[in-house]
């Protein structure tokens, strides 16, 4: 056999090899096709396990493909076609599975029920304190009042002196106070009072502001006292500005807040920043005034103080107290919801107990 013969032979092998191996791949990747298209799955798992062997990083097809590079070039287009087949077939065949095992789950191969209510997740709700701060600010803007606020941390001129309690009046022993600095020049504001003087000092009258917010007293954490707490005070100024006027609010505001047949009555009291001044007592809403455990027996429940503003803390403001008169009240936001809501005990609107704040989705 000459040289030219044996190439011809040798080469004609070689493409026999070739033709055989490519006949091998494509061969399998058919077989592969079919395997797919005959499968089933009878559950979840089942189909997890099916992709695995077909689309995982380690699985059949991704072998298949590996294929490739052993093919003539011009049989790779032809190759790829089939391969893209054999993929979206495995896609089509898992999705299927999880369609209908997802419908199964849902009513053993009923159809889903559109109209059913969705799952209903916990929602979360205000704080009690929150929505009584956000009734009363609400009830007094009805009738032309603002809100303005001041800062927690006070000097002495605003928290007391201003408010017609110098130095060595009795009235500053009333209030247990938080000094910060050890000449007791700056604190923690005891009432929301010296709002009122910021804003006096400010303005001119006409002026009608309420004032919430947080203030604080060093007093021992009980049932019925805390050492941080929440106040919302009044003050209105203008010409011929008198008691009735207040009385009338007063009555205005109980009744938005506990309900159109409360009665109003004011006891006589003393506030070195009010002259005069009184206590002011709702009858009581749970019993109608007959008496019950909320109103002790007695028929009445008190609210807050009130009075007609003193003359010297309008001369302090620089409000000339010939020519405008005004009046100031204040009550305890705490107070107010624990009568409202009938809570006994003043701790739990600090303790963040889910189970007591749960309560109030849906209130006021």
């Amino acid at each position: 056999m000459g040289i030219t013969t044996h190439r011809k032979v040798m080469s004609n092998l070689k493409y026999r090899v070739i033709f055989a191996r490519m006949d091998e791949i494509f061969g399998k990747a058919g077989a592969v096709l079919d395997e797919i298209k005959a499968a089933t799955a009878g559950n979840a798992d089942e189909a997890e396990q099916f992709r695995i062997r077909y689309l995982g990083s380690k699985g059949v097809i991704k072998e298949l493909f590996g294929f490739m590079g052993q093919l003539p070039n011009e049989k790779k287009r032809a190759y790829g076609q089939l391969m893209n087949t054999i993929k979206a077939a495995a896609e089509q065949k898992l999705e299927e599975f999880r369609q209908a095992f997802a419908q199964k789950s849902r009513g053993e191969g009923r159809p889903s029920d559109l109209t059913a209510p969705a799952y209903l997740y916990p929602m979360g709700t205000r704080h009690p304190l929150s929505i009584i701060r956000n009734k009363v600010i609400e009830i007094f803007s009805r009738v032309g009042f603002q809100v303005a606020e001041g800062p927690e941390i006070e000097d002495d001129w605003h928290n007391f002196t201003a408010l017609n309690m110098p130095e060595d009046h009795p009235a500053r022993d009333m209030q247990d106070t938080f000094f910060l600095t050890t000449d007791k020049k700056w604190l923690l504001r005891t009432h929301t009072s010296s709002v009122q003087i910021r804003v006096m000092e400010q303005r001119q009258p006409p002026m009608k502001f309420i004032f919430p917010g947080r203030v604080y007293r060093n007093e021992t954490i009980t049932a019925r006292a805390h050492c941080t707490f929440h106040q919302v005070e009044g003050l209105y100024i203008d010409k011929d500005v008198s008691f009735a006027d207040l009385k009338q609010t007063m009555l205005y505001f109980a009744q938005e807040m506990f309900g159109r047949y409360v009665e109003v009555r004011f006891r006589p009291s003393f506030f070195p920043f009010t002259e005069p001044s009184a206590e002011v007592d709702i009858s009581c809403f749970v019993c109608g005034g007959s008496g019950c455990a909320v109103c002790k027996q007695s028929g009445w429940v008190e609210i807050g103080g009130c009075g007609m503003v003193d003359p010297a803390v309008l001369e302090n403001c620089r409000i000339d107290y010939e020519k405008y008169t005004g009046y100031a009240f204040g009550m305890g936001i705490e107070r107010i919801a624990m009568l409202k809501y009938q809570i006994n005990d003043l701790r739990l609107f600090f303790q963040n107990d889910v189970r007591f704040l749960r309560q109030f989705r849906g209130a006021l």
